[in-house]
């Protein structure tokens, strides 16, 4: 149940308690869903026979350690193996009542099945995210998410749990859905970084000032690293004139799993459904609080498919220091990229998020890049594209220079830039593509 306006908490017991009162609920949900991914799942069973683990030897957290690791590749395998959900679900079918799928775009499409209890619980996340980033029951919210398939399309119920009105707008042509944003004057959207920029720029061509003559003061941002990169943020809150926050969610899980609060400091994690590791990728140990390390991810409640120790490819850090909003749920202080994103450009690695903290601050370039990769003699040589402004009358080469200077000193790595002409480079409409690989060995 919603809590009064007033209030900065949608479930003040759990959102503030302490960290040692966290382990011991994670610890109690880990061990009972355990046992129903082992009794339930004949993969699950088959998989911690072989590895010579039982969920009874689940003494403490650290324990879970000893369990195999599932990733997409598994998933997709079991999936086509015992079609059509695969054989890591560990309820009848009977008991499902939706599923979502992944966008195949590595790979055959994944579906994530879903039991009634599961998807309320979902829900009531959603609320609780919804609420720490200040949504309201006053507000008009724009659900700007695909909703063919896509997990993140049914998390508009959490704003309706809520009591905001919702409108599900979709994946409209950026003409329509700027005229259902001025229209019903929306106070609040939920997209991808890139879209929010690009439909920001389209409104601007279209005449319409976003500051002015929209109402929007909140963004929801999700899908890529932008949103916790605080240059990009920082460019799409002055175009829009609105406060940016970053989500994170997968759909292999549910929706949205972690968000900022109004502090935007770092994005709480749901805790109490989802366990989270931060592992070196070549070691698989844990890596120290603050460090970069892919993201594995453990269910603790989801009774339709548990996913135990799934290697997402993400690159994070995380922290357990309390926020200053006074929630005390561990916090995700960087989405870095995706190990399939990495480049290893002579012997450093590169994500792109890392260009584009660089890129976003300088107000001499648009925002847009692309990092395009060739083997030059075998050498591997990268060159950052981007855009100069609108208006630009400075010297092009005391441009590229400068950039040149600035990601060597950020990221270590030495690239050459091409200034290109504003609106050159390709805008996305859902996940930006900011790699073009030209190597034909890669590994050579």
């Amino acid at each position: 149940m919603a809590l009064l306006d007033s209030d900065a908490y949608w479930q003040p017991g759990l959102e503030t308690q302490s960290r040692a009162a966290w382990r011991q609920l994670q610890l109690d949900l880990l061990r009972d869903h355990l046992r129903h991914a082992y009794d339930g799942s004949p993969y699950y069973r088959a998989a911690f026979d072989a590895a010579g683990v039982s969920p009874d030897q689940l003494r403490n957290l650290d324990d879970l350690r000893r369990f195999p690791f599932l990733d997409k590749g598994v998933i997709r395998d079991r999936q086509q193996a015992a079609p059509p959900f695969g054989d890591l679900v560990a309820v009848p079918e009977r008991d499902i009542v939706y599923i979502s799928a992944s966008s195949g775009s590595t790979g055959a499409p994944t579906a994530s099945p879903f039991t009634a209890g599961d998807f309320d619980d979902w829900i009531d996340y959603e609320a609780r995210q919804f609420w720490s980033s200040g949504l309201r029951p006053t507000d008009r919210y724009a659900h700007a998410l695909n909703f063919s398939l896509f997990v993140g399309g049914p998390c508009v119920l959490g704003a309706q749990k809520l009591g905001a009105l919702s409108i599900h707008a979709g994946t409209l042509p950026s003409e329509r859905l700027l005229a259902v944003l001025r229209q019903f004057q929306a106070t609040a959207i939920w997209t991808t970084p890139s879209y929010a920029w690009h439909l920001g720029e389209t409104a601007q061509k279209e005449g319409i000032d976003p500051k002015r003559d929209l109402a929007v003061r909140r963004l929801f941002v999700a899908g890529e690293p932008g949103g916790s990169i605080p240059e990009t943020r920082a460019r799409i809150e002055a175009l829009w004139g609105a406060e940016v926050y970053d989500y994170y969610g997968l759909s292999d899980i549910f929706g949205s799993c972690a968000g900022m609060c109004v502090e935007k400091d770092g994005l709480h994690w749901a805790e109490d459904h989802i366990l989270v590791e931060v592992l070196d990728p070549e070691t698989r140990e844990p890596v120290a609080e603050g460090e970069r390390g892919e993201l594995v991810l453990t269910t603790l409640r989801k009774r339709a498919r548990p996913i135990i120790r799934f290697r997402t490819g993400d690159i994070v850090s995380v922290t357990t220091e309390p926020c200053r909003c006074g929630r005390t749920s561990l916090r995700l202080t960087g989405v870095h990229g995706r190990l399939d994103d990495m480049l290893i450009i002579k012997g450093v690695n590169l994500f792109p998020s890392d260009v584009e903290a660089v890129v976003r601050q300088d107000t001499a370039l648009t925002g847009e890049y692309r990092l395009v990769v060739e083997r030059i003699d075998h050498l591997d040589r990268l060159t950052i594209e981007v855009e100069h402004a609108h208006g630009f009358n400075g010297h092009p080469s005391d441009l590229r220079d400068r950039l040149r200077r600035q990601v060597k000193a950020a990221t270590g790595v030495g690239a050459e830039v091409a200034l290109l002409a504003p609106d050159t480079l390709p805008r996305a409409v859902h996940k930006a593509k900011r790699v073009d690989d030209r190597r034909a060995h890669v590994w050579s």
